[in-house]
């Protein structure tokens, strides 16, 4: 029955795909139908193009900004016309879950290391160190034991805003996740219930401090093709402050030690109006008065190379479609050096606002995503710049040509990305649109 139905939505979807391009090529202008499984901001966004919104589950449609079940369930049974467009790659997960993704990482600097070195890989050296559990319960005990004071923090491998997380200092604390042989003395087989796979990771215990509180970026990656690979930066994001000083006296205390959103909101004193964020131009103009260019232009171009490294630790094993895009939501910690740590990779990073600032946010950022994927078929795929979003990695670094830019006077750099830089999206989409109209009038 499942089959069917499937087989029959992919059935009509090709038929609605072939009107459509035969509208196209007469000329006519094509009305763009979508389907979302959120109702949120995208929403929002998805009308306010003019889009046409198809509800019904079997309906047609040329864009699909689809959950992860649906890409799992149905996504390799379906027709995929030439134009149409969804929101994930197949095996998103492989950069996404924490255990794939510190794999994924490691493979990475090893594979550097043997083709350039000792200290070529150290500039990996951005992710901390990582064991999955139960699998490697016993190779992370000798790393415990090699430094018996450290923290160390514990994540489950698939849930996101802080579900499940905890700290400890003391092995028995996590001895539900003691790896044991599933075979008794006796031959029978231990029916217990396997615990939950999660990872330990060396908790970063030096952070960079704003009014005593510890704070983490929220940064927006597109990529919209991994072979070549094809990445663009949004120069907007925010910082997610906590609520309560610093301390590492209580590591039980997650309003102290989660910067989640999820987490703060239910804080006894968190204000809805006011939140837990800062703006990224806020953020970096505040570094920028503390401690100077130069050490902040060494920071954005550390968070740089994370992006692109960590998307080059899958770039092999991801199942590149040309259907596909994915919008990455990155969580960035800096330590008291400011040295930036990758703490995750979200495939579906949260888009219901917060309050009316996050909402604008989220809206822009949205609204640019679906500009970049150029459903409308408006762009001449040779742009560096579009609306927020800076092109930073095209089958190899993208650079800067006009290096006066507005929001980044006469940078030491010559990358495209502008992260945290005066973001000009409404002065750069009307430019476009003022040469599109130009080029439709030729």
């Amino acid at each position: 029955m499942w089959a069917s139905c499937v087989l029959q939505e992919c059935k009509r979807t090709k038929n609605r795909s072939m009107y459509n391009r035969n509208r196209t090529n007469r000329g006519e202008n094509r009305v763009i139908r979508f389907k979302c499984t959120l109702q949120n901001t995208i929403t929002d966004v998805l009308r306010s193009r003019g889009w046409q919104e198809v509800k019904e589950e079997s309906g047609d449609w040329d864009f699909y900004w689809a959950d992860v079940g649906w890409m799992r369930e149905v996504f390799d049974h379906c027709y995929m016309e030439e134009h149409m467009r969804l929101n994930h790659f197949r095996n998103h997960y492989e950069l996404t879950r924490k255990n794939l993704m510190a794999k994924n990482l490691k493979r990475l600097r090893k594979q550097i290391e043997r083709d350039s070195g000792k200290i070529e890989a150290a500039k990996c050296d951005f992710f901390p160190t990582t064991f999955e559990l139960p699998a490697d319960y016993h190779i992370f005990v000798e790393e415990f034991k090699r430094s018996p004071n450290s923290t160390w923090i514990m994540k489950p491998i698939a849930k996101s805003q802080g579900k499940g997380i905890f700290l400890f200092r003391k092995l028995k604390d996590i001895m539900e996740w003691k790896k044991e042989d599933s075979w008794k003395i006796d031959g029978t087989k231990d029916d217990r219930e396997p615990v939950e796979n999660y990872v330990v990771q060396r908790y970063i215990d030096n952070p960079y401090l704003i009014g005593g509180r510890k704070f983490d970026i929220r940064c927006y990656v597109l990529v919209t093709s991994y072979m070549p690979l094809k990445v663009w930066l949004y120069r907007s994001g925010f910082g997610r402050m906590s609520n309560t000083r610093y301390s590492l006296d209580s590591i039980e205390d997650t309003f102290v030690h989660l910067t989640n959103v999820a987490i703060q909101k239910t804080a006894p004193d968190y204000d809805p109006e006011k939140g837990c964020k800062w703006s990224l131009i806020q953020l970096r103009m505040y570094l920028l008065a503390k401690h100077g260019p130069e050490a902040v232009e060494t920071l954005f171009r550390g968070m740089d190379d994370i992006f692109i490294k960590s998307l080059q630790s899958t770039q092999k094993i991801m199942i590149n479609d040309k259907h596909c895009f994915e919008l990455y939501g990155y969580d960035i910690l800096i330590d008291e050096s400011l040295k930036p740590w990758l703490l995750e990779i979200n495939a579906s990073p949260s888009l219901t606002a917060s309050n009316q600032q996050d909402y604008d946010l989220k809206f822009k950022l949205l609204h640019d995503v679906l500009t970049v994927i150029d459903m409308e078929g408006k762009l001449s795929g040779k742009e560096k710049q579009v609306g927020g979003f800076d092109l930073m990695w095209n089958d190899g670094p993208v650079h800067c040509e006009d290096l006066s830019m507005e929001g980044a006077p006469n940078p030491p750099y010559t990358t495209n990305t502008m992260l945290g830089c005066f973001n000009n999206r409404e002065e750069n989409l009307k430019k476009m649109m003022r040469s599109h109209g130009s080029s439709n009038k030729t």
